[in-house]
């Protein structure tokens, strides 16, 4: 678990509850029985969150930049290089400015559903040092994908994928967008996110409103992403995870945080009207129940890493079942209980 210092102390003050996200069924990342698409996630207010988030955000987050720094690292592990890139939404900023010539691309293109996203990115690129780095800017949405097949070499996404409605079919669509032995890098905000400000909004709201309304939305478990890798076909799937412990002067301070990174809700079913009882309630139970010594009040964010290669020829391969010419039990009798031969 690693814990990062505070945040923007000097945030202002923005009232809702409504912006912690614990996990659902994972099956609301796919399609249902029949085929047709389970829409839990309204796209339209995402665009504009992310809009909002362009001219809100801070040049460097703490929490953003260490997240695309452990992506970004995985290309260091990589021998080969990638020579056409495209980084899909979430945290492009980030990317950009952090890539400094890690998997040696040549071409980037650089995508998002904010058109306010992509024009400050642009705006942003004069600032950035001369790396020779041919960069392109799109507006595009990551459940349609508009790249051709077999087009690009690396695919990254940091911290964007979480909010499309079919999560395999967007994998799926990256995978055909790789060239063969292409690489596609992701991560994604998981199940343990947020789960202090869940707990303490569903206590607000049982005792203000006496229920609890639709504001959370699903993020996937650590155990879903191994599935989702081969669902969507890539080979030699990886997935790890990271733990971040963010601490801040209060919980609205943590709002406020969220709306920064674009990360507030868009459920389709959400109830668009909050009570100022009840947010003024939310914040004071989570003072009460996750406060610490020194006043501030943690936030857990789990990182979900997923790493998968486009099928190609030289790639190294399971053998077929039953294949072993060793049995397990006949290397327990050569070695001994011990270990030692």
């Amino acid at each position: 678990m690693v814990v990062l210092g505070r945040l923007f102390r000097g945030a202002r003050i923005s009232v809702g509850c409504s912006y912690a996200r614990p996990c659902l069924k994972s099956s609301c990342y796919s399609t249902d029985g029949d085929g047709s698409l389970v829409r839990v996630f309204d796209r339209n207010l995402k665009k504009r969150q992310r809009d909002r988030a362009a001219w809100l955000m801070r040049e460097k987050d703490q929490l953003v930049d260490t997240v695309v720094e452990n992506v970004l690292d995985r290309l260091e592990d990589c021998k080969r290089s990638f020579h056409t890139a495209l980084c899909l939404g979430g945290s492009l900023g980030a990317v950009r400015r952090l890539l400094r010539g890690r998997g040696s691309i040549e071409k980037l293109i650089m995508m998002d559903m904010s058109s306010d996203m992509v024009r400050k990115l642009k705006d942003s690129e004069k600032d950035l040092p001369c790396d020779n780095l041919e960069t392109s800017y799109v507006v595009g949405d990551e459940e349609f994908l508009p790249v051709k097949e077999n087009s690009v070499d690396l695919i990254i996404s940091c911290l964007g994928l979480h909010w499309t409605n079919d999560l395999p079919g967007a994998m799926i669509q990256c995978r055909l967008a790789l060239k063969p032995d292409g690489l596609f890098l992701a991560a994604i905000l998981g199940g343990e996110t947020l789960k202090e400000l869940r707990i303490a909004c569903t206590i607000a709201q049982m005792e203000r409103e006496g229920g609890v309304s639709p504001r959370l939305s699903p993020l996937a478990q650590v155990r879903d992403a191994g599935n989702l890798l081969t669902r969507a076909g890539f080979s030699l799937p990886g997935v790890d995870v990271d733990e971040f412990t963010v601490r801040y002067e209060s919980a609205l301070e943590l709002i406020e945080h969220l709306r920064m990174m674009g990360e507030t809700n868009a459920l389709l079913q959400r109830n668009k009207t909050l009570k100022k009882e009840t947010a003024i309630a939310t914040a004071a139970v989570y003072d009460s129940m996750f406060a610490t010594e020194d006043g501030t009040v943690p936030a857990t964010f789990q990182v979900i890493y997923m790493t998968g290669w486009k099928e190609h020829p030289s790639q190294q391969k399971s053998k077929r079942r039953g294949s072993a010419t060793v049995s397990f039990q006949d290397i327990q009798k050569h070695f001994g209980s011990d270990g030692q031969p």
